[in-house]
């Protein structure tokens, strides 16, 4: 039975380290379903955003087909404009899925799913960086630790899957030494400062990152707020136990973690260090960072 409306569906082969290329040939055949649906291929870093823009403009519904890098790219280039937004994971950790929808199907049923989806509004987080520019983020940011745990995934190719955030979490752990930041977060019982070495940085609109890791397990993305998860310097020998903690999300009681909902923060940092953004990596992030609470921002399919 074909299937009414427009899709544009926004297919990343590089996803998953390149393993999402050969999800090609099932992607043309379940849209055949549809009576009106486009499959374009991103060929180059951005290009998701320039395919999503367009078709946004012509009333189509997007499907984000990759992981949330991919997702974050169609975000960041329909943001404010009146468009639904679909996720197609074939991705290597389609984090934001195990908060937004965790009982995902099999793809050809996910995708048969979309024509008759209902839609929910969702939160995003906005980082505001110095000389003006911004970016929002779906799921999770993080600066330091976090960030240089993606960078070095990112520059492992021939690591997939869990195995790769193992060897990068060791790896960056042999040279890490915490950061300096002043830290001002805007929490709804008023404000929380601090200004002192810190080993790892996250806030987040989802409760996953990394694969596993429940960085932010009281996450909500319908509440108009970001979770802050702070682990204070600590000394390096102590991280295994802490790493056991994140991936069963009980860090958060733990006297040497913050953890609290924000509507905005403001950090300083007097060295750039490595951020990631829903696992996307920004080499030197540093100075004056802004990070604010995007209520209800964007209007994503899901099971009706």
């Amino acid at each position: 039975m074909a299937m009414s409306s427009n899709y544009t569906f926004i297919f990343n082969p590089a996803a998953d380290k390149g393993r999402a290329a050969g999800k090609a040939g099932m992607l043309r055949r379940s849209i055949s379903l549809f009576d009106s649906a486009s499959l374009e291929t991103t060929r180059f870093s951005g290009h998701a955003g320039d395919i999503a823009l367009a078709a946004a403009r012509d009333g189509a519904t997007l499907i984000a087909c990759g992981g949330d890098g991919t997702l974050n790219e169609v975000v960041n280039a329909v943001a404010g404009l009146p468009v639904r937004i679909g996720i197609l994971p074939v991705g290597s950790a389609n984090d934001f899925l195990k908060t937004f929808q965790p009982s995902v199907k099999n793809h050809e049923e996910q995708i048969r799913g979309f024509a008759d989806s209902g839609s929910r509004r969702v939160d995003l987080g906005r980082v505001d960086f110095a000389k003006g520019m911004s970016r929002y983020f779906v799921n999770s940011i993080g600066i330091g630790f976090t960030g240089r745990i993606a960078g070095t995934v990112k520059s492992t190719p021939w690591l997939r899957g869990e195995l790769s955030y193992a060897y990068a979490l060791l790896s960056v752990l042999l040279g890490y030494t915490s950061l300096k930041m002043h830290i001002k977060i805007n929490t709804p019982d008023g404000f929380v400062e601090l200004d002192e070495p810190i080993f790892a940085f996250s806030v987040s609109n989802g409760r996953v990152e990394g694969g596993k890791f429940r960085i932010s397990p009281g996450a909500d993305p319908y509440d108009g707020l970001l979770d802050v998860c702070i682990l204070k310097a600590i000394p390096k020998w102590r991280l295994p136990g802490y790493v056991m903690k994140y991936l069963k999300g009980t860090q958060i009681h733990d006297p040497e973690v913050i953890y609290c909902k924000a509507s905005s923060l403001e950090i300083y940092m007097p060295e750039s260090d490595v951020m990631h953004m829903d696992g996307e990596v920004i080499d030197r992030a540093g100075g004056s960072i802004g990070i604010f609470a995007v209520p209800l921002a964007v209007e994503m399919l899901c099971e009706s």
